[in-house]
């Protein structure tokens, strides 16, 4: 089958990135310690993570023989040191490793599996129940367990003869990262060694990371902030990388507080930092030792910065994606946080942005318009599907598809999903500045704002509300709330409690689902 995506181009005289970034620290720092695994102790130095990397090239050179150039080898499994080899491996072998989000169930998985056709699969036996659903395409792939014992990913390493990396152009896939569905289509996002090495590169520079740095990654590995900004960029570096196989408060303020491991970076989406912060183990000494806490994927409150800052702490805000990895960044300086507050920063050394109208025209300072983006960090498309990858670039700029404007100390703000904005009674929308007011009523944990058909004002806004533990505002007093904040088009026609808002792995809020919800709710009034 031909897997096809517009933008790839061919340059195989660039020679930027030939090899991995393992193989340069084995070289220059090899008894310099590379990983380190909570959930087991164990830990590599970069010469040891070297080694284990050849060896595991060489087994995928055994299990995917002579078609390995190009081959997806797809991985459904929580974060591990061995997440890691095999990611890397992949680069060395001349396959593509895709991470699987292991949030999906078997019929979300089922057409991310049938879209990249990967010819090995590695799951971690968590999710053997739903590889077992998947039992009617295992014919068409290779499926082995990372669980100990002779037949598992580790012994299979550790049994296979080291190999050399196989030459690949720069500008070849390496990662797949499948986009975390807030449309409920998920697309293969193609990262290239070129896009790779530019991303790590943008986030050394806005992130301070070198090589006495020590970066904490609960974050799962199938999103762009745990594989590359974090990940990929401490082990580029020379740092040290602390494998988590999963968030949990306690266990993540241990690990902070812990002065022999001296964590330096951690990056977190804002309900991770909000769970950090409410729970009791919390401490501001905890996180004293921390150079900042980084956060990206959704928008942050005003209240959750300064309860940080108040400790001594700067929560540092970023904007990315899988598409182009860091975009922008505020600088970590706590006046900065302080005096930018709600702004994602400056943009990445190494990436052109330009905020265009809706005819791709350049608007003024201050002004709102969609986010472009170019530079080599940047995709070249989606896999296999040509068409969408050619709509989402114009003139060799990506388009976003996020509303932002420039702020006159040149200070970046995202203001909404363009796809998101609604016009009420002929006037722009933006729900992420409705959800703004709202999470500053105190009795509010979360919210969401979508927009709905309307008879009289063409759309109208519902806010699906999350009430704080114990609080009992009514949606009358909210709505008060709200009259005291918002012009009289932006406030909600409707308010909705509800348990819990969907989210991605990322923390962005599924909207369509939202969307979904409220059809399907109208249907059965009109049924």
């Amino acid at each position: 089958m031909a897997h096809s995506f517009s933008g790839m181009a061919s340059s195989a005289d660039c020679g930027l990135v030939t090899d991995d970034p393992i193989l340069y620290r084995a070289r220059v720092a090899p008894n310099r310690q590379a990983l380190f695994e909570i959930a087991t102790g164990r830990q590599l130095t970069y010469a040891e993570l070297d080694t284990r990397i050849a060896r595991c090239a060489g087994f995928l050179g055994a299990v995917l023989g002579a078609g390995r150039d190009g081959a997806r080898v797809a991985m459904l499994a929580r974060n591990s040191m061995d997440s890691i080899v095999l990611a890397f491996a992949c680069q060395r072998a001349g396959a593509i490793y895709v991470p699987l989000n292991w949030r999906l169930n078997a019929a979300e998985l089922r057409p991310i599996l049938a879209d990249c056709a990967p010819a090995l699969l590695v799951h971690d036996e968590e999710f053997s129940a739903a590889v077992t659903d998947l039992a009617d395409i295992e014919s068409e792939m290779a499926v082995i367990s990372t669980a100990d014992g002779p037949g598992g990913l580790a012994a299979r390493i550790e049994t296979s003869l080291p190999v050399e990396p196989v030459p690949a152009d720069a500008d070849r896939p390496c990662v797949l990262l499948y986009t975390s569905g807030t449309t409920g289509q998920p697309k293969g996002v193609v990262i290239t060694r070129r896009n790779a090495f530019f991303a790590a590169v943008n986030f050394s520079f806005v992130g301070e990371i070198g090589p006495g740095s020590v970066a904490l990654c609960d974050l799962p590995f199938f999103h762009t902030i745990g594989l590359i900004a974090v990940a990929r960029t401490t082990l580029m570096l020379g740092g040290t990388l602390v494998v988590s196989d999963r968030f949990t408060p306690a266990r993540t303020l241990a690990a902070l507080a812990d002065r022999q491991r001296a964590i330096t970076h951690y990056f977190a989406v804002p309900q991770i930092a909000l769970a950090l912060r409410s729970d009791p183990a919390y401490s501001a000494a905890a996180l004293s030792g921390l150079h900042a806490l980084f956060v990206g994927g959704a928008p942050l409150t005003q209240a959750l910065i300064e309860s940080y800052l108040g400790d001594g702490v700067a929560l540092v805000n970023g904007y990315g994606m899988s598409e182009a990895g860091t975009v922008l960044h505020v600088p970590i300086d706590r006046r900065a946080v302080q005096d930018n507050p709600g702004s994602v920063g400056l943009p990445a050394p190494l990436l052109d942005i330009r905020i265009v109208d809706e005819a791709g025209r350049d608007v003024g300072q201050g002004e709102i318009g969609e986010l472009w983006l170019r530079g080599p960090a940047v995709t070249p498309g989606y896999w296999n599907k040509p068409l969408e990858s050619a709509a989402a670039f114009t003139d060799g700029w990506y388009r976003t598809g996020d509303l932002g404007r420039r702020e006159i100390n040149g200070f970046y703000r995202i203001v909404d999903r363009l796809k998101d904005m609604y016009i009420s009674g002929g006037e722009n929308v933006y729900p992420a500045e409705v959800e703004a007011a709202l999470a500053n009523h105190p009795d509010i944990l979360d919210v969401a704002v979508v927009g709905v058909p309307d008879d009289r004002w063409g759309e109208c806004g519902i806010a699906y509300v999350v009430l704080r533990s114990g609080a009992a505002a009514t949606d009358e007093a909210i709505a008060g709330h709200c009259a005291a904040r918002l012009a009289a088009f932006k406030r909600p026609a409707r308010i909705l409690f509800v348990e819990t808002i969907p989210r991605t792995a990322s923390g962005k809020v599924q909207k369509h689902v939202l969307r979904q919800l409220h059809s399907d709710e109208t249907l059965q009034r009109q049924a």
